[in-house]
């Protein structure tokens, strides 16, 4: 079996922060940047990972606090999945993406770090991404800096998620 091997996610692990930590980018567009927000629009908002599984790795998140699915609006459900579609271009062609895992956790039990608020999960892939030096040598090796990353990708990404 595949695994992604994270060690630079062990600060998230260690760190929760009190309240919901996507109420809090969501209401402060001011600090998009320092947040790395890559987008934002009246129904969700684009944000880089900052404890990424891969490089690349961004998170579409509505603005409306629920932890329910099935209790988002529709329109709103509906304006997070263009910024899907949307979102696989950028990391196909601003990331060299080769292919992307995208995915909910819904709950605790489902695996969600931050339960109490709904997001969608864009991760960038790689063939050989899951090799031998994650996997043996328990190391990951990034070719680009996270904030290197998050400048490219913001450059262009109003070109991808504006309509």
């Amino acid at each position: 079996m595949d695994r992604l091997y994270a060690p630079w996610r062990s600060g998230y692990h260690m760190s929760k922060p009190s309240g919901c930590v996507f109420c809090d980018i969501s209401s402060r567009p001011e600090n998009d940047r320092q947040n790395r927000v890559l987008y934002r629009d009246n129904a969700c908002f684009v944000v880089m990972n900052l404890y990424p599984y891969t490089p690349g790795h961004f998170m579409i998140i509505p603005h409306a606090h629920t932890d329910a699915l099935e209790e988002l609006d529709a329109d709103v459900w509906l304006r997070a999945s263009v910024l899907a579609r949307r979102g696989v271009r950028l990391l196909k062609e601003r990331m060299g993406a080769q292919g992307v895992n995208m995915g909910m956790n819904l709950g605790i039990a489902g695996g969600a770090g931050v339960a109490q608020h709904i997001h969608l999960h864009l991760v960038p892939r790689w063939i050989g991404d899951a090799n031998f030096i994650t996997t043996i040598a328990k190391a990951r090796v990034f070719g680009r800096d996270f904030d290197e990353i998050y400048e490219n990708m913001l450059d262009k990404a109003g070109e991808y998620f504006n309509d």
